[in-house]
Parts: structure tokens; sequence; C-alpha cells
């Protein structure tokens, strides 16, 4: 009879979870759902959609890209169909798919929402913190290190995104979680596409340390103000997409 996993198993498990971060392939570092062959072409895709490869409105055939990847197009709609979950893409009938829109609209919404959303339970958080989990975002950060030395900035963002969806996940919400991912992925992809060439990649990743200091500290006020304004300033340029006075 199976027993109950032991305290070190638990371990191993949150610790591969934190490997599978930093793994060889870009496939193994975003969550699978599907089978390997349609999640490798939804990771391509969403890289190359975040990056701004596939740009804004661009038609995506399922034949077209079949071909590109030697699979099926029934591979090639499952990983369209996770897209359009994220929100990545647009499918209509009879019309095809398109890349979604990155306008600043979206992104003030959106950045607005994922402020809400990340600010308002941080007293569920502080109540939570614990060993793994500050080790969990202590990999995470080390990750976003490492792919801003590599100068990979499609990485960074899996990892930023992945230090702030474990942060959350510490408020134990998992029907608001999903709402999250989307907020955080779109707004990446606004900052990626919209922001100054040649930025330092590095910088980016260490705006997490103070956020990581004042969790550790378990200071609900300290994180609120760190998080607010690291959410506020994602755009390197302009103004900020947020409203000043919620800021303030």
């Amino acid at each position: 009879m199976e027993g109950k996993p032991v305290e070190g198993q638990e371990r191993t498990v949150r610790q591969m979870a934190v490997e599978s971060f930093s793994p060889s392939s870009i496939a193994d570092m975003v969550p699978r759902r599907s089978s390997r062959r349609s999640h490798a072409v939804f990771v391509a895709l969403q890289r190359e959609i975040v990056l701004g490869t596939q740009a804004p409105g661009l038609t995506l055939t399922e034949l077209d890209l079949a071909q590109r990847f030697g699979c099926s197009q029934g591979t090639v709609r499952e990983a369209l169909m996770r897209l359009s979950e994220e929100g990545l893409v647009m499918r209509q009938p009879h019309r095809g798919t398109q890349v979604a829109p990155c306008d600043a609209a979206d992104a003030r919404a959106l950045l607005q929402l994922r402020r809400e959303i990340e600010c308002r339970h941080l007293d569920r958080v502080a109540a939570r913190v614990d060993a793994p989990l500050l080790e969990d975002l202590r990999a995470c950060l080390d990750a976003m290190r490492n792919a801003a030395r590599d100068g990979d900035e499609y990485r960074l963002s899996v990892q930023d995104r992945a230090f702030h969806a474990r942060l959350f996940a510490a408020a134990e919400l998992p029907l608001v979680a999903p709402i999250l991912t989307r907020c955080l992925i779109h707004a990446h992809r606004y900052k990626i596409l919209n922001s100054r060439p040649n930025r330092a990649l590095e910088e980016t990743a260490e705006r997490h340390v103070p956020i990581l200091a004042a969790l550790e500290a378990r200071d609900v006020a300290a994180l609120g103000g760190l998080l607010g304004h690291h959410i506020a300033t994602i755009v390197d340029f302009g103004p900020d997409l947020t409203d000043a006075e919620e800021i303030a």
C-alpha cells in the first residue's frame, strides 16, 4: 500500500520543479498540459509571439505551421488552442488564426488587474511564508540572473513570471491564479515589444531582490509598496501605464 510521501520526498519534488526552470530545453521550462510534440510547438510559438518575431495581426495557418514543424495539423491545432487560452492568438471561424494585438489600452488594464491581484492578498502570502517558498523564489531569481547573463530575454521572462506565480501561489487562491498568469505574460510581451533596445537584463532580475527581502521579513506594507512600484514601472519608457494616484 502506498503511503503518504515523507517530508524528504516532498522536498525532492519541489526541488525538481524549481530545477525545471533551468533545463537544456526551453520547452521544458513551461508547464506541459499536452503531448510533447504539441507542447514544443506551443512553446516555440509562444516565444516568437512574446519576442515579436510573430508580429501582432499576423495570420497563422495550421498547414504552414504543420509543414514548418514537421507535424500534423491536429498537433498544431492543439498548440494554437493553448495559445488562444493565453490570449496570444485569436481564432475566428472562417478567418483563421491571428496573432493577438499588443495595445497600450489592453496593457494598462491588465497591469491594473495584475496589481490588484498580487497586492491585495499579501497578508495571506505573508502568513504562509516558509523555507520552501523562499528557496523556490531564490531559485527563480538565480535562474533570472543566468538568463540575463546569457542575454536570453524570453528565458528571463519565463523565470520572472515563475517568480511572481510562485509568490502568489502562497496566497492559496487557485481560481485566481490563471487570471494572474494571463496578466503576467501579456505584461511581459508588451514590455518586450515596446521597451528601449539593449535594456539591462541583469537590472530586471535584480529588481526582485528587495521584494524577496521584504517577503522574508514578512513586512506586508513594504512588500505591497515594492510590488506595486515593480508592476507600475514594468515598461521602462515614457509614463507609467498605471494611474499615478493609484500608485501613491
